[in-house]
């Protein structure tokens, strides 16, 4: 298996350069191409599709969210992560509104990055405890697209369970440990998951929950 492809999209020429160059000396990770602008990204998106693109929020023309929304409304396979120096509320909220799988900020660091962006792969979402928490309560507030209203009586009692931790921001390998099952089972059960829900994500299925009453979101960690 070769290594991650991704498409990188920044308007700053200097940081896009130097961010591609960053992710390139990982082995893990191949940069095949760079856009400046949502225009650009949806064309390469379409294009070359890479397993993952790293989507700024702020650019001119076409910004981040406009272009997660067409690329998505195009090819709803795509795995976006969002990278930005905003951190406010609204473009989280926006973001994983538009079908991003994950939302980070700039100042994060380089190995954290990287250990977020494999994580992806692994079908977990790259956003903190502490971000995963703003987004349930927003979306409990605001309401998700209902599934079929009796979708959520076919969940086993095991996938429940896998739901609850999910909605406090755990990883897959936690949710394994927690619950004392592999991994890869835990990815069995999220398929599941969102199969029946007929929802496209971990997040949008654990805002779900939430707002249902299917789970307790508790407090942030």
């Amino acid at each position: 298996m070769g290594p991650t492809t991704i498409l990188l999209v920044d308007d700053h020429v200097l940081f896009r350069k130097g961010m591609a160059r960053l992710i390139d000396s990982q082995p893990d990770f191949d940069v095949i191409a760079e856009a400046e602008d949502g225009y650009q990204a949806v064309k390469y998106a379409q294009k070359y599709k890479p397993d993952l693109i790293l989507m700024d929020v702020h650019m001119p023309e076409c910004d981040g969210h406009e272009a997660t929304r067409l690329i998505i409304k195009d090819w709803p396979q795509a795995r976006i992560v969002m990278l930005t120096v905003s951190d406010d509320d609204k473009d989280l909220f926006v973001a994983i509104r538009n079908g991003a799988l994950g939302y980070l900020v700039k100042k994060i660091e380089p190995e954290d990055l990287f250990a977020r962006l494999r994580g992806v792969t692994q079908g977990e979402a790259p956003i903190s405890r502490v971000m995963a928490g703003r987004i349930l309560r927003e979306f409990a507030r605001l309401g998700t697209e209902s599934p079929p209203p009796d979708s959520t009586r076919s969940l086993t009692p095991r996938e429940r369970q896998v739901l609850q931790l999910v909605t406090k921001g755990m990883t897959n390998k936690e949710i394994g440990a927690q619950l004392h099952i592999a991994e890869n089972t835990v990815k069995n059960h999220l398929r599941n998951i969102l199969e029946k829900l007929h929802l496209h994500n971990r997040a949008q299925a654990a805002a779900y929950a939430v707002r249902e009453g299917l789970v307790d979101n508790g407090r942030d960690n």
